[in-house]
């Protein structure tokens, strides 16, 4: 006669693993919406925080009509190559939206971000664009038409620095290179950049830090820094500031890039890709231009072409042989800005 006991006791473990198995089951079919949220950082340049604020909903929302996940962006900004460098020493950004190539080519030297990030998304993983331009007070008193101009003895301009920030290197670059696009030398060059930063008065660490000297604290004459801070300037407090387009300016684009080394560890790669994604889509290019910076789409360009003043542009690949080489002969410690700054 069997042991009841014994029956009894196979006949609940063989329950309780049926249950476990549907359990199981029940949880990997669950609809995406029940599962845990997934959280990404995007460590970003200072001057994009707006943007982003307006992208992350929008993204939110999209990704989960699409998926049924649920998704939460998170954000952090400050001067580029400060947020850069952050990154490299351990914050877990999921993406990094800077304002420039080299940042990323840093990450990607620590093995933190892939060798050939700028084909892994369209337009050299770049899905916006901006230029430097000049914000003065209303009505221009000092009269500041172009590049040259920053340079007299009576103008103090504000720019960031460009050893922690993006536009402060792209102010450089695009004054600099404004001289050898109409035949003039290094020599000459490097003599304007140095009258332009000894008018410096404040060298801020990051774009929005100079933004603040400028518009608050009232200091200095014009500020230069990119074309969507500017507008933005403007629509926040009117007709204090007028804004001037300089005859040339360099073209300055805003890489993405994911973070391989974070995403892979997390386990999140599809959710981070799909966050750079959205912002090629029509809908996160019409976000991109209402935020005043340059969409990749013709489109959407085409829309917004009031906004965005047509100006002669240079890349840096064109006039400095890419930012690898731009930052080697410039921004490294020792390079020419260290030796204009140091004769300030």
């Amino acid at each position: 006669m069997p042991n009841k006991k014994i029956e009894f006791s196979a006949t609940r473990r063989t329950a309780a693993r049926f249950l476990a198995a549907s359990l199981a089951a029940a949880a990997f079919a669950l609809p995406a919406a029940a599962r845990a949220e997934v959280t990404l950082l995007n460590v970003s340049y200072d001057v994009a925080r707006e943007l982003y604020k307006d992208v992350n909903p929008a993204f939110e929302a999209a990704y989960k009509k699409q998926t049924g996940q649920e998704i939460n962006v998170k954000q952090s900004h400050g001067g580029s190559s400060k947020q850069a460098r952050a990154v490299a020493d351990g914050l877990e950004a999921s993406v990094v939206t800077m304002n420039q190539a080299n940042d990323i080519d840093m990450l990607a030297d620590r093995g933190l971000v892939s060798q050939d990030w700028a084909k892994k998304f369209p337009n050299n993983a770049a899905p916006m664009y901006s230029t430097m331009v000049y914000l003065v007070r209303k009505g221009n008193p000092k009269g500041i038409k172009d590049w040259a101009d920053l340079a007299r003895p009576d103008v103090k301009v504000v720019i960031p620095n460009p050893k922690t920030a993006g536009n402060g290197r792209y102010t450089y670059l695009a004054a600099w290179g404004s001289v050898l696009n109409k035949g003039g030398t290094d020599a000459q060059a490097r003599e304007l950049v140095t009258k332009i930063f000894k008018n410096v008065p404040v060298l801020d660490g990051g774009g929005r830090a100079a933004t603040t000297t400028f518009t608050q604290r009232q200091i200095g004459d014009a500020l230069v820094t990119f074309e969507n801070e500017v507008q933005l300037v403007r629509a926040e407090f009117g007709d204090n500031f007028d804004i001037v387009y300089p005859s040339i300016s360099i073209l300055a684009e805003s890489p993405v890039a994911v973070v391989d080394k974070v995403v892979d560890k997390k386990g999140i790669r599809k959710e981070a890709t799909a966050y750079l994604n959205f912002l090629y889509t029509e809908q996160g290019q019409e976000i991109i231009a209402k935020h005043y910076l340059r969409p990749r789409s013709e489109a959407v360009f085409k829309k917004y072409a009031a906004t965005f003043r047509p100006i002669k542009l240079f890349t840096v690949d064109e006039v400095f042989g890419g930012w690898r080489a731009a930052q080697k002969r410039h921004f490294d410690d020792g390079g020419e800005f260290d030796k204009i700054f140091a004769s300030k």
